[in-house]
This record gives structure tokens, sequence and C-alpha cells, in this order.
């Protein structure tokens, strides 16, 4: 008895299917002449061996989504999508309820915020986005000095009866700011909601720390959020000193400062 196992089609790689059949000799119907001796025959030569697999070709490693940083003079269209970007992505954040709690005024003046800041990071050269508009970052340089009475009344006019929220936030966080050494500050910074967690603002971030390290200065931002925080870590920032509280129960702000490399 010959124990034959074959594959069946339900046979899918995870095991081994099959069935198991015995072969037995049957007589054969006719009795066999007797035969002279035959002559040996020679074995074949064995079967050439199969030519090896070509190597399959090296994978690409994966790119950096591509960063553009954008001129001193932006084009209003540019600014106003840009502004509603980083309205749309903070329009949950502590910091931005805290300063507008009521959601429908916040959405309405968020934008009018975040082009304030487009302004003064577009003065310094500091505005990095995909070419797409679909993620965007704003950076000071070390050596910029803004115009803290044109800042204070840009932001008095987008903010309204807000913006004396915005004025404590920013005595506090001017309270913390680090004197020295020179250092990139990161200010805010946004993804469209459908490709978050893809990777694309830590590309923007990793073009910035690059020069930093090639300028061999630090950087600083401020974590308003555990996403926030979380981004900051991967890039080799660390926490530098205590929170930044906002009164009355207010949210933290968390500085975060990264040295060069």
């Amino acid at each position: 008895c010959v124990v034959v196992k074959h594959k069946t089609a339900a046979d899918s790689g995870h095991g081994h299917v099959g069935t198991e059949m015995c072969l037995r000799a049957r007589p054969h119907p006719y009795p066999e002449a007797p035969s002279s001796p035959a002559t040996p025959r020679p074995s074949p030569p064995p079967p050439a061996p199969a030519p090896a697999p070509a190597p399959a070709p090296p994978t690409a490693p994966p790119t950096a989504p591509r960063a553009e940083s954008l001129p001193a003079s932006l084009p209003a269209a540019r600014i106003a999508h840009l502004g509603e970007l980083l309205a749309a992505a903070f329009q949950q954040d502590a910091l931005t309820r805290w300063m507008i709690p009521d959601d429908r005024r916040r959405a309405e003046l968020l934008p009018g915020f975040f082009r304030v800041f487009l302004d003064l990071s577009g003065a310094h050269d500091g505005v990095v986005t995909t070419p797409d508009g679909d993620a965007v970052m704003l950076h000071l340089p070390p050596d910029a000095r803004p115009d803290e009475a044109a800042l204070e009344a840009a932001l008095d006019a987008a903010l309204g009866p807000y913006a004396p929220a915005m004025r404590t936030i920013a005595a506090l966080q001017a309270a913390r700011h680090p004197a020295g050494p020179p250092h990139y500050t990161v200010s805010f910074g946004a993804v469209r909601a459908g490709r978050r967690q893809s990777g694309v603002m830590s590309g923007l971030l990793a073009g910035l720390l690059d020069r930093a390290d090639r300028e061999g200065v630090a950087t600083y931002s401020e974590a308003s959020s555990p996403g926030g925080e979380a981004a900051l870590l991967r890039a080799g920032f660390a926490r530098l000193g205590p929170d930044i509280v906002l009164p009355d129960d207010g949210p933290a702000l968390r500085p975060m400062w990264r040295d060069p490399r």
C-alpha cells in the first residue's frame, strides 16, 4: 500500500491539505512470454541545474515630503488659504479655546488671528509649506526682531474683545522665552485633516532642523497638546523648565528645546 498525498484546491499555503489513496498491484490478465536478457541502456544524464533567479532591484528608501519656503511677500490668496488651514487645525486646541471660549466666534476669528502670524513669519522667510498647501509651519530666525507695537495692534484688530487674553498669553511666553543662545523659534504648524499622521509635518520640521544644525544654532518651541509634544520629542527636543500655565485653570504650554547636532 503506497500512500499518496496531493494538494487540493483548498490548500492556501497554511498547512498541507490532501487525501490518501492505497494503490495495490493487480495481476496482469495475460501471462508474460519469456524473453531474452535485454541490453541495459545507459542512464540519461542528470538535468542541468536551474539558473538562479535574478536578484530583485533594490527598494528606494522613502523620501521626506518636499517643502518649500514661501517668499516674504505672500499672495493674498495664499495667506487666506494657509490662515484657514491653521484655523481648522487649532479650532479645538486648548489654548485657542481658553482665548476664545465661544465655538462660533473662535471659528470666525482664528483665520484673521493666524494671518497676523503668517505676515510676521513671512517677513522673515519663515513660512514653510508643502507644494500642495496641505501643511504649513511658521518659524522665526535667530535674528528676528518683530515690531512689538505693530504686532499688538494687528492682534487687537484681529481678535477684538478677545485681544486681552492673547496679551496675557504673550506676556507669560515672553517671561519664559530663552534669551540665548541664538535659536530658531517654531510658532505654529498645521496639516490638513486628511493627511494628519502621515509624517508630513515631521518632514517640514526636519528641513528646518537640518538648517539649524548646519548653522550651529538651537531650536525652540512650545507644545500646546500631547500630539505636538510627541512630535517635538521624536525630533530630538527636550523639555525646558516648568510649563507655562495660563490663569483661571487654563491650559499649559510646554517649552521645548533642541541643541544643534
